[in-house]
Formats: structure tokens, C-alpha cells, sequence
């Protein structure tokens, strides 16, 4: 048989789209790009915005990186892995998302050149993750210590996350807000639990009166109207039971003959329920949280008594309920005694905008805080938040490594300076690699540039200038366009930012270039109807 006849082998289902070598790398890198692009504008003070609607016609409108990327639905499977650095980052420290997305945005385009010289992959990967080892010791070198004494540095490091966001103009008070918040849950390990700030945001007013409150915040209202308003020197029960007659496991049925018999069996259930709160009472308790629900008799005898009650607190609730107040919360009432008990300064009922919320306020040695946002719309309240999360997530990246950097894209420009230094000391194609990472380093310091209006190409040459005079800290001034010291404008970010977004970029950015084949699948065979039969003769 000649070799024009030979039949062809089809070892992949039909419809399977497949791309190999050279257009494969080129589609993926042109997917992380596009990626990397789209978030690009937001970096920095200067930084845009962007409205997302979604298919509700809901609207977010936002600068934070990892919102953007979450909201957009991403599909290409490349990109997809982009948007998993963003995520990683916001896990991992709570802010820097955009900047590790644009890095390894450039990083995909700066290896495009090499691979279009013929410098295979693995050369270009080897070069990559050499200089992201190097990169490491650099920012731990020009990197130093915080604690968490240092109040001045740590509301600069707020200020710096939330430049550039929604809530730029109120920064000054979120700052200082969010410092304290940090400061008051820090355990004496060092350690930091995000859970234990809990940021409740309510439309209403002006992003200036949010509020810190050292205590817990909840979205309920007392369960009878005959109950106070407020409760000074609260001594709180929390009771994951619920105040009411417990249905029998299985069903069961009372007969009753007379009319007697009933009424005996309604105040038996009336004196059950008035025992449960007379063993509040007894253990000396004015405010009840509970988890579960409370009987409109209970609510009736606790309200009497003066007793403060909100039902169906949420678990995670308690728990901060159980922090802040150092409350202990009790699953049996029987063994409620008065070392269970929590204590806040008061306990009230207070309207927020167009709701009723509980406040439990002044607690002593508070280990779990709220932060309650204010603003004038939904849009403005969710992008204050999202400041704010990025502030606390800096606060604690920060303190939980004890070394922090200056900002303004000056430890990139330092970057590239030393890896580039670096490069010289290497010898075959891994050098060429070195130098593109070199290279892409100062893509944050040139999205600043161009995001302010300024000239990249010169603020680039005046940056250089500096950091080859030894000036480390020295980055842009986006309000004035020149070369700023960032220590001492108080420009400051933690290590913990840079070194992620630096590892995170490499990773995503070394494991797409390492791809030279997609096989993407075709269609799923549609299921048979039911009632079909298999074997229906045609």
C-alpha cells in the first residue's frame, strides 16, 4: 500500500479542539496579558475605576483587583490560572492583587521575546526562577522591622492601602480606626485572626462616621417591646439552647378528658418556661443572647424582670460575642452559673439608618471588635469596606512578618536594578531570562507613571538615576510627578505584598510557558431521554 493511503488515526473524540507548540504558548500568553491588562489601569493612587454589572443588572463599582477578576467570569483556561494569583494574594495578605497579576502579565510578554529568539522554555524558566530566588533575598534585605508599638508607621501603612480607593478622602479616620481594630484583637502570641473584626456596613450618612466599636455589633433588634432600650454594666448570658418547650423526638399523643387537665398542662408549660428564666435571674444576668429561638412567655417573664433578649444569633456571632465579652456560652441552661457570664459597659438598641441593631459596647479587654461603615450609597459603603479590608489585611501581613517596605514602585525599581546586576554575574541563555525579570520589575513603577498622566520613559530615567545613587526607597510622585523618598512621605507597605506577589507571579508565569499543548474537549454526548429504549429497532 502506498503512503498517500495509509487511513489517518483519530485517537481524540470528535469536535476536540487541540493547539500544539508555538501557537498553544502564544494563545496562553496572549490570554494572561489580556488579563493582565484589563487590571492595569487600576494600579495605584491615580488608579481607575471599573463599573462590573452583572447579568441581575446588580453594579460594583470598583479599583480592587481580585473583585474585578472574580466578577468578570474569566473562561480561557490560561487566564483562569492568572486570576488564581489574584486570588492567592487576597487569601494570603488581602491586598497587592493587581500588582501580582500585572507582573506576571509581563513576565508572560517579556518570555514572548525570548521565545521568539528560539530560546526554548525551560531556559527561559530556569532564568525566571533563578532571579525570583534573587529577588527574595533583595526585598529582605532593603526590608525593615514594624512592631506593633509602632502606631505612627502602622497608620501609614493604612493610609498607603487605602490611597487610591473610594475612601481616600476619609483615610485619615479609617486609618487610624483600622490601626486600633488590629491593635485591640492582637493575641499575646502576635498572632492576628481576621474573623475577629467584623466589619458591618449599613447605608446612611457619610463614610466619616463609621465607627469603631470595641465590642460586636449585631444586625438584631430585642424580641419584646417591653424590654429596655439599654443596659449599663451588662452582665451577658449566652445560651446555645432555646428558651422554649422542647418537641418530643418522636410523635406522641396526650389525650385530655377535661378541661382541667388542660389548663394543668398550659401552666405546666407556662411554669417550665418560667423556670428557665428565673435561672437566668438566679445567676444574676440582665442581657440574653441566644443562638436559638425564645417562647413569646419567656419574652414576656424576661421582659418583666427588665432582662435585655435577642434571639437567633448567628454562630459566628456568639463566638465574637464570646471574645469580646469573654462570656462563656452554654449549651445546657442548667449549667448556666455566674463565671459563665460576659461584660460590656452597655448593651442597647439603636436605629442605623432604616434598622434596629443591637450594640454591645465597652468591653473590657475586647479580643473581637466591629467596625461599622457608613456611607452615602451601597456603591460607596461596599468600596469603603473593601479599603478597609485591604488596610487590615496589610496591618496584619505587616506585623505577622515584622518587616515592611516603602512603596511608589521604589523596591521594584530596586529590584530591577539588583537583578539586573545579577544577570552579569551569569553565563548562557539563563542570563537573557534574568534580564527579562529584571526588565518586567519596573512595569509598577511605569502603570504608576502612565495611570497619573506622566511620562513613563522619564520618570523611569529619574527613578534609575536615583536607585543607582544608592537612594533605595526612592519612588514616584504621582501628584507631582517627581522622585520621592517613600520612607519619609510615608509611603509604606508590608514585605509580605511583595515577596507573594513576586513568588505568585513567577509560579503562574513559569507553569504557562512549561505548557506547549491544550486539548480542549468537545461537546458532552447528550443523555438519552427517559423511557428511551436502548435497543428500539431503526
Amino acid at each position: 500500500m502506498s503512503k498517500d493511503n495509509i487511513q489517518p488515526i483519530f485517537i481524540l473524540p470528535e469536535n476536540t479542539q487541540r493547539k500544539q507548540g508555538r501557537n498553544a504558548q502564544r494563545n496562553n500568553i496572549m490570554a494572561g496579558k489580556l488579563i493582565a491588562e484589563t487590571v492595569r489601569t487600576t494600579l495605584g493612587p491615580k488608579g481607575m475605576d471599573k463599573m462590573l454589572v452583572d447579568s441581575l443588572g446588580d453594579v460594583i463599582v470598583t479599583n480592587d483587583g481580585v473583585t474585578i477578576l472574580k466578577e468578570m467570569h474569566v473562561e480561557h483556561p490560561a487566564a483562569k490560572m492568572i486570576v488564581e494569583v489574584a486570588k492567592t494574594q487576597e487569601n494570603e495578605v488581602g491586598d497587592g492583587t493587581t500588582t501580582a497579576v500585572v507582573l506576571a502579565g509581563e513576565l508572560l510578554k517579556r518570555a514572548e521575546d525570548l521565545l521568539d529568539k528560539e530560546i526554548h522554555p525551560t531556559v527561559i524558566v530556569k532564568g525566571y526562577l533563578m532571579a525570583s530566588e534573587k529577588a527574595l533575598v533583595v526585598l529582605n534585605r532593603i526590608a525593615k522591622p514594624v512592631t506593633v508599638k509602632d502606631t505612627d508607621l502602622l497608620i501609614k501603612i493604612a493610609e498607603t492601602a487605602m490611597t487610591g480607593k473610594g475612601a481616600e478622602a476619609n483615610k485619615t479616620k479609617l486609618s487610624s480606626i483600622t490601626v486600633k481594630a488590629v491593635t485591640q484583637v492582637i493575641n499575646s502570641d502576635g498572632s492576628i485572626d481576621s474573623d475577629d473584626i467584623k466589619i458591618e456596613k449599613k447605608q446612611g450618612g457619610s463614610v466619616d462616621e463609621s465607627e469603631l466599636i470595641e465590642g460586636i455589633v449585631l444586625d438584631k433588634e430585642r424580641v419584646h417591646s417591653g424590654m429596655p432600650k439599654s443596659v449599663k454594666n451588662s452582665k451577658i448570658a449566652l445560651i446555645d439552647s432555646a428558651l422554649e418547650i422542647r418537641n418530643t423526638e418522636t410523635d406522641a399523643k396526650i389525650q385530655i378528658t377535661d378541661p382541667g387537665q388542660l389548663q394543668a398542662f398550659l401552666d405546666m408549660e407556662e411554669k417550665m418556661l418560667k423556670d428557665m428564666v428565673n435561672k437566668i435571674l438566679s445567676v444574676g444576668a440582665n442581657v440574653v443572647f441566644c443562638q436559638k429561638g425564645i417562647d413569646d412567655i419567656a419574652q414576656h417573664f424576661l421582659a418583666k424582670n427588665g432582662i435585655y433578649a435577642a434571639r437567633r444569633i448567628k454562630k459566628s456571632d456568639m463566638d465574637k460575642l464570646s471574645k469580646a465579652t469573654g462570656g462563656r456560652i452554654v449549651t445546657n441552661l442548667e449549667d448556666l452559673s455566674s463565671k459563665d457570664l460576659g461584660q460590656s459597659g452597655v448593651v442597647e438598641e439603636s436605629k442605623v439608618g432604616n434598622e434596629n441593631m443591637t450594640f454591645v459596647r465597652e468591653c473590657k479587654h475586647a479580643k473581637s471588635v466591629t467596625i461599622l461603615v457608613r456611607g452615602s450609597t451601597e456603591h460607596v459603603t461596599g468600596e469603603a469596606e473593601r479599603a478597609m479590608q485591604d488596610a487590615i489585611g496589610d496591618l496584619m501581613a505587616a506585623l505577622k512578618t515584622g518587616k515592611i517596605v516603602g512603596g511608589a514602585g521604589s523596591p521594584e525599581m530596586e529590584l530591577s536594578k539588583a537583578i539586573m546586576d545579577y544577570s552579569q554575574t551569569l553565563s548562557g541563555r539563563e542570563q537573557l531570562a534574568v534580564r527579562a525579570f529584571a526588565e518586567a520589575m519596573e512595569i509598577i513603577p511605569r502603570t504608576l507613571a502612565e495611570n497619573a498622566g506622566l511620562d513613563p520613559i522619564d520618570c523611569l530615567a529619574e527613578l534609575k538615576s536615583a536607585h543607582d545613587k544608592g537612594e533605595i526607597s526612592a519612588g514616584i510622585n504621582v501628584f507631582t510627578g517627581k522622585v520621592m523618598d517613600a520612607w519619609k512621605e510615608g509611603v509604606i507597605e508590608p514585605l509580605k505584598i511583595k515577596t507573594q506577589a513576586v513568588s505568585s507571579a513567577t509560579e503562574v508565569a513559569t507553569m504557562i510557558l512549561r505548557i506547549d499543548d491544550v486539548i480542549a474537549s468537545g461537546e458532552k454526548p447528550q443523555a438519552m431521554p427517559r423511557g428511551h429504549d436502548e435497543n428500539m429497532e431503526m
